[in-house]
């Protein structure tokens, strides 16, 4: 097997300096042709420049210009023929050089299936795998203006409960212990044309809200009611988890920056103030119970999947306000906990929101 990697490898390296040379080769052909065209332009120019200082001299022979006019003429010629001779040189010196910084590829750009780019800067929509591009046969265009972009969304912070006429402070969890976690992908998308002010923002998300009951206590389920009792024994570890499938959909405010080209047109929100103002609809996807405890000497991990009577449907308000892509997170689900509940405890999370 390792001499097959050997050999392999062996052929591998030789094959590219076989193309590498063949590339020079190549490179060097272009280069001498283009050398020879630079010879071909003088000379076509100066031709040209011959024929009308005999056109001219004809003239002034028939006396249908006098000697000042004639050579008037001879110089505004040769003026023109000069510039000629000067702009058309530029653009072979120009080919030349692209040539002997990138290589033959780059000038077939246009025209080639797969480009290997030497140092040039990749064109936008390009498909491009292990610094080869694919599939660049026909000139991408680059959209003017692009109303929608997307990304990559990240939040997390501390979790607890609501109830009616009851403070945090007396909460039945944990504050610092009981957290929130979501990540999900989100577009957005410029609401006026010609205002970058308003947008909205949707995607999907999952997210995930643990609950760390206090006082030794986890939850039981009974019937269709679902209530924390003490535990028999002293809990190492006790959380509860609900894992959803949220569509959140928001209404973003704020300034931006407009920087606009012949070719496109574009808004950033990169380091400016922003709010957000909406909401979420999603389902739960899973409900289970982490207990840690030591009985008898053993160390005991439960994990216990259950429905413990928390709600399908999820449903709630949410917002966030700061600058660029970090802001200040809170969300709450209006929708309760667990279903017919005698009090209704309504999921409630504070923390930070990264929108890459």
């Amino acid at each position: 097997m390792k001499t097959l990697i050997k050999v392999t490898i062996l052929v591998t390296m030789k094959l590219i300096g076989q193309w590498v040379q063949a590339q020079d080769i190549e490179n060097s052909a272009e280069i001498q042709k283009l050398a020879l065209e630079r010879e071909k332009i003088i000379n076509t120019e100066k031709q040209a420049l011959k024929k009308e200082v005999e056109a001219i001299n004809q003239q002034l022979d028939d006396n249908e210009i006098t000697l000042q006019e004639a050579q008037s003429l001879k110089e505004k010629a040769a003026k023109i023929r000069a510039l000629n001779i000067e702009n058309r040189m530029a653009i072979i010196d120009n080919k030349i050089a692209l040539l002997e910084r990138n290589g033959l590829d780059y000038q077939n750009t246009k025209d080639s299936k797969i480009w290997i780019g030497l140092g040039a800067k990749d064109q936008e929509n390009a498909d491009v795998l292990f610094g080869v591009k694919v599939n660049s046969g026909k000139k991408q265009k680059i959209k003017y203006d692009r109303r929608t972009t997307s990304g990559l969304m990240v939040a997390f912070g501390l979790n607890n409960v609501l109830v009616d006429d009851q403070s945090l402070e007396d909460s039945d969890y944990k504050i610092a212990g009981s957290r929130f976690f979501e990540i999900g992908w989100y577009w957005k998308t410029r609401v006026f044309k010609n205002s970058n002010f308003m947008r909205l923002k949707y995607g999907v998300s999952y997210t995930s809200n643990g609950l760390k009951p206090t006082d030794n206590r986890f939850f039981v389920e009974n019937g269709n009611q679902t209530r924390l009792v003490e535990f028999p024994v002293e809990l190492d570890k006790s959380k509860f988890r609900m894992d959803n499938i949220v569509v959140p959909v928001h209404f973003e405010f704020g300034p931006s920056i407009r920087s606009t080209t012949k070719e496109r047109i574009r808004y950033s929100t990169d380091r400016k103030f922003k709010i957000g103002l909406g909401g979420y609809l999603g389902a739960n996807i899973s409900t289970r119970q982490k207990l840690k405890y030591t009985e008898n000497g053993d160390d005991i991990k439960d994990k216990i999947k259950r429905d413990y009577n928390t709600s399908d449907l999820i449903y709630g308000i949410s917002s966030y306000i700061g600058f660029g892509t970090m802001t200040l997170y809170a969300k709450y689900d209006v929708s309760p906990i667990f279903k017919n509940a005698v009090i209704d405890q309504n999921n409630i999370s504070l923390g930070l929101r990264f929108d890459l």
